[in-house]
């Protein structure tokens, strides 16, 4: 797996996971159990991953919904 955004905006990583799953390509979110540890600081940053062969077409379909992604 690869990842392909770091964010603590809830709502974004929402909406990026909704678009992935609507494209039918599997998603995992690293770092959400730890984050919420953390508490309200946000030092740590929620991940989110799609298998390697899925890297290209999710970072598509991220940058066409306006959905700020990194190459990491």
């Amino acid at each position: 797996m690869k990842e392909i955004m770091r964010t603590n905006d809830l709502a974004t990583l929402s909406f990026a996971q909704a678009l992935l799953k609507d494209a039918d390509i599997p998603n995992d979110v690293f770092d959400q159990h730890t984050s919420m540890l953390e508490g309200s600081i946000m030092a740590i940053q929620r991940r989110l991953l799609v298998l390697d062969e899925d890297v290209e077409e999710a970072l598509a379909i991220l940058a066409n919904a306006d959905i700020d992604v990194r190459q990491l």
